[in-house]
């Protein structure tokens, strides 16, 4: 998803502290600029100090003088030793299929430089320095869809990067322009990396590319769901339901926190809607609102619970050097299992069956308003000539497409697991798989609520004489000054893409919340 910032945000500070999820956005999507803390480098050379040690000393130390993986107990000739790290990246570097999003791999390099600056990894100040200033000029490494197990971290994905700070591998420059890195990083005054004892291993050891994928996703579901809870009230509108059912008593006597912030939205998108006060009171006949209607707050908080789960999973995980071996504060470098991904393998699963429940409602709302026998008066399909003209049929069909599909993309990745590396690494999490079909979820997401918006409008346009709300109404009037109005039968595809990227852009909220009783959460 994009964001409707048009100004470069404010520089990123990356120290020991670790980033929020408003960092990772800032700087992978919006192209924020980073800085090292000071304070932070020098730890960073504390590290790399013991790591000097320890490479002078005759006993074996895992990734300083071993090899890696089944050869851990492999010791390594110091003469040897830089090659060993440039040929464990070269040779990781083996991703295959479609490059990575630009944001996606802007985000795992700023994760790692962010672990890098823990102290804990025992890399030269350089290494970090390498990867802010590529960063800063903007160079993207070309990484691609498949590699990653989840577990020794994202290894191909990372090792991508890792080749490009070597001046090796095919990046994208600022302008998107395909081309070798050693020419990239010569034309933005870049010397390339020779890497230390333990710096390729703790280039690639890491959960970045799936919590970067993480990070972005929380980020676009917050705003997807406040546009569900508008998309779903301008359908309850739209439909003739009732907004009695979402009453602040009634949702306090099942006190879920999410269901609370949606009914709530609910209520302010509502109030004063002309067209829910033309059948309210005891002549209204109905006795209920279906249940894509009258729970849609429920399904929409429980949604909402659950990123705020992710959340919290992502923010300690946001707060974490996650590196193998590490450097302990105390000095020791110690072997240990924090680069496995299940962690965060496990939400990215979760998130992708709220996405997916959270479409399926709103393909059920769309539907409900294109047939006659429940679409209280409304033209069969919101069709301008019944029989000539189809309407907005096959918008539905592309919805419950989008829908069939969300749900196979819920069928979660982390419960799955292959062994690699000779059987050393027998069981891994799938998280960045897991990461990589939220991101297709989400995008299906945007599109299905932009339909039920599309739809609601058209809905709430065929009340007339009857007017919706002010909130509502806005969202009518952006899409109708974008020529989605009623009408005879036109190529609709050009009018999907547009609406979806007022959804994407948080153009929809932006308008509602103009027209809100309420600020909207």
């Amino acid at each position: 998803m994009t964001s409707s910032a048009t100004t470069t945000p404010q520089a990123v500070t990356v120290g020991i502290a670790g980033l929020s999820i408003d960092d990772v956005v800032a700087v992978a999507r919006r192209g924020a600029p980073v800085v090292l803390d000071a304070a932070a480098l020098d730890e960073v050379e504390r590290s790399r100090a013991i790591v000097d040690g320890l490479a002078a000393d005759p006993h074996p130390h895992y990734g300083i003088s071993t090899g890696f993986g089944a050869l851990a107990t492999t010791f390594i000739a110091e003469d040897r030793r830089a090659q060993l790290q440039a040929s464990l990246v070269r040779s990781h570097a083996a991703g295959s299929g479609a490059e990575v999003e630009r944001e996606v791999v802007r985000a795992l390099m700023l994760l790692r430089l962010s672990t890098l600056m823990t102290g804990r990894t025992g890399v030269r100040r350089a290494t970090a320095e390498t990867y802010a200033a590529i960063l800063n000029a903007g160079i993207t490494p070309v990484v691609r869809e498949y590699g990653s197990l989840g577990c020794s971290g994202d290894l191909a994905p990372l090792a991508h990067c890792a080749l490009v700070a070597m001046g090796e591998g095919e990046v994208r420059d600022a302008a998107g322009e395909l081309m070798d890195a050693s020419a990239a990083l010569a034309a933005a005054g870049i010397a390339p990396l020779h890497l230390g004892e333990k710096e390729g291993l703790a280039l690639i050891n890491g959960t970045d590319g799936m919590l970067g994928m993480l990070a972005l996703a929380i980020t676009d579901l917050q705003l997807l769901l406040t546009t569900a809870d508008i998309a779903a009230s301008m359908s309850v509108e739209g439909l003739m339901g009732t907004d009695a059912v979402f009453a602040a008593d009634l949702q306090a006597l099942r006190p879920q926190r999410g269901q609370a912030i949606s009914a709530a939205n609910f209520r302010a998108v509502l109030a004063g809607s002309p067209i829910v006060a033309s059948h309210a009171g005891p002549d209204d006949g109905r006795v209920q609102d279906a249940y894509s209607l009258r729970c849609a707050p429920i399904v929409h908080g429980a949604a909402r619970d659950t990123v705020a789960h992710a959340i919290s999973v992502a923010e300690t995980e946001l707060a974490s050097a996650v590196d193998n071996p590490v450097l302990t504060k105390d000095g020791r470098v110690e072997s240990n299992g924090n680069f496995h991904g299940a962690p965060v393998a496990y939400v990215l699963d979760f998130l992708a069956i709220a996405a997916a429940d959270v479409a399926s409602m709103s393909e059920r709302r769309t539907d409900r308003f294109l047939d006659r026998a429940r679409n209280q008066g409304l033209p069969p399909f919101l069709a301008h000539e019944v029989g000539v003209d189809s309407g907005l049929m096959i918008a539905q069909y592309t919805a419950a497409g989008i829908v069939s599909e969300m749900k196979r993309l819920a069928v979660p990745s982390s419960v799955d697991s292959i062994p690699s590396s000779a059987m050393q690494e027998d069981h891994v999490s799938m998280g960045w798989a897991a990461a990589r079909k939220l991101r297709r979820a989400i995008d299906g997401l945007t599109r299905v609520i932009a339909i039920e918006v599309m739809t609601a409008a058209r809905g709430l346009q065929l009340r007339a004489p009857l007017e919706p709300g002010a909130a509502t109404g806005a969202v009518v009037s952006l899409l109708a000054d974008a020529g989605s109005v009623p009408g005879v039968d036109r190529f609709l595809s050009p009018e999907i893409e547009q609406i979806t990227a007022f959804v994407a852009s948080g153009e929809i909220v932006a308008r509602a919340a103009s027209g809100a009783a309420a600020p909207l959460a």
